[in-house]
């Protein structure tokens, strides 16, 4: 899948540069922060999280969820109508926006037309009334950190949408924020650009070895950039982790459905690493769940081969069969009527019947509306949990 390949050549160029020295100390806590509108609309339920300096996070999830309520809140655009907010260790409810250690780039970068790229960047240190020679010293570093040395006289009408999005970042960074808050700023460009740009902001951030969160509904950035995910619906975090984590360890049918593409069937957990579905049994490396469970099961497209019929595991019959590029796109369904994704390198004809293959690691078991902490736990208990 075009999304898993990409996510996997950027976070190897992450980890292969080591990334920045990270202190354990959280810089910035969520303490049951709830935010509601009036008395009927809560946009923001008991979240509770930590996020480490230096490292880059993601809000992700459909409009609507909450994520930007978040970055508001961090701000001090917004108070918490509920819970605590903690700043390396301190409350920050009542402090005011100008007061925190934090800078924002925007959805539409909030630039200033009718202001040149160089008085742009200056405005902040303008306002603050830095010396002349201080603020000139600060822009031009500024802009050599984002590659626009040279480009200070420029208008801003004649920026390209990337360039401008590296104005509104040297903004961000010229007051040397510890953290930087960044909402959808991908979403005004087009597809080649943003991609482009997801490498150009990780590689910013690593240099920077600041605290970057941003907020997008756009899964291929999220595990593109992120070190650490946070997946929210409908006010909540349904589940945190790394990219890897939550794609190949879904808590539940959203995370699984809304991270990457999905087969999502009903089953039984007859015991510990034996699931039922579709009307047979597997063997599975799930454990911890009661005997005769309701469960989800999860297959994702690219772990699933096509077989000969007497060799598969599943017996289905193709319906599309679209080629992608680097695979083929393949619909099929079976007796049942369940309808069966897959991407492969084999071609399958349409109407005709193929058998489908996986491994037990590859079928992932989900216990029907199971919470984070139990799931970790049944993790831990089983010897399977995650490592830092």
């Amino acid at each position: 899948m075009g999304t898993v390949s990409s996510y996997l050549s950027l976070q190897n160029l992450i980890y292969k540069k080591g990334g920045p020295s990270l202190s354990t100390q959280p810089i910035i806590r969520f303490e049951n922060v709830s935010k509601r509108f009036g008395e009927d609309t809560t946009v923001l339920d008991g979240v509770s999280f930590e996020m480490e300096r230096g490292k880059f996070y993601t809000l992700l999830g459909p409009s609507g969820c909450g994520k930007t309520t978040i970055l508001r809140l961090i701000a001090g655009f917004s108070e918490p109508s509920e819970g605590t907010i903690y700043f390396n260790g301190k409350s920050v409810n009542q402090t005011p926006a100008n007061e925190r250690q934090v800078n924002t780039v925007f959805q539409d970068y909030a630039l200033f037309p009718h202001l040149n790229v160089y008085e742009n960047v200056a405005f902040g240190l303008r306002i603050k009334k830095v010396k002349k020679a201080e603020v000139d010293r600060r822009v031009k570093e500024a802009l050599k950190f984002v590659n626009l040395s040279g480009y200070e006289n420029r208008e801003i009408t004649e920026m390209s949408g990337g360039q401008r999005q590296r104005v509104a970042i040297a903004r961000a960074i010229i007051n040397d924020p510890e953290v930087i808050l960044l909402d959808e700023p991908l979403s005004a460009l087009d597809l080649k650009l943003r991609s482009a740009m997801q490498y150009e902001l990780r590689e910013l951030q690593q240099r920077l070895g600041k605290t970057f969160i941003f907020v997008t509904h756009d899964q291929e950035e999220a595990l593109a950039m992120s070190d650490e995910i946070f997946v929210m619906n409908s006010g909540q975090i349904q589940q945190s982790g790394t990219p890897i984590d939550i794609y190949d360890e879904p808590i539940n049918r959203f995370v699984a459905d809304f991270i990457g593409e999905s087969n999502i069937v009903s089953g039984v957990m007859i015991e510990d690493y034996l699931v039922e579905f579709n009307g047979k049994r597997f063997e599975c490396a799930d454990a911890g769940l009661q005997p005769n469970e309701k469960v989800d099961i999860v297959l994702r497209p690219e772990d699933i081969e096509i077989t000969p019929v007497d060799a598969g595991k599943l017996t289905v019959t193709v319906d599309t069969s679209l080629f992608r590029g680097v695979h083929y796109e393949i619909s099929t369904y079976d007796q049942d009527g369940n309808e069966w994704l897959v991407h492969s390198t084999k071609k399958a004809e349409v109407g005709m019947q193929i058998g489908l293959d996986f491994i037990p690691e590859n079928i992932h078991v989900m216990r029907l509306n199971e919470s984070e902490e139990d799931y970790d736990a049944r993790l831990e208990a089983y010897g399977v949990a995650d490592e830092d």
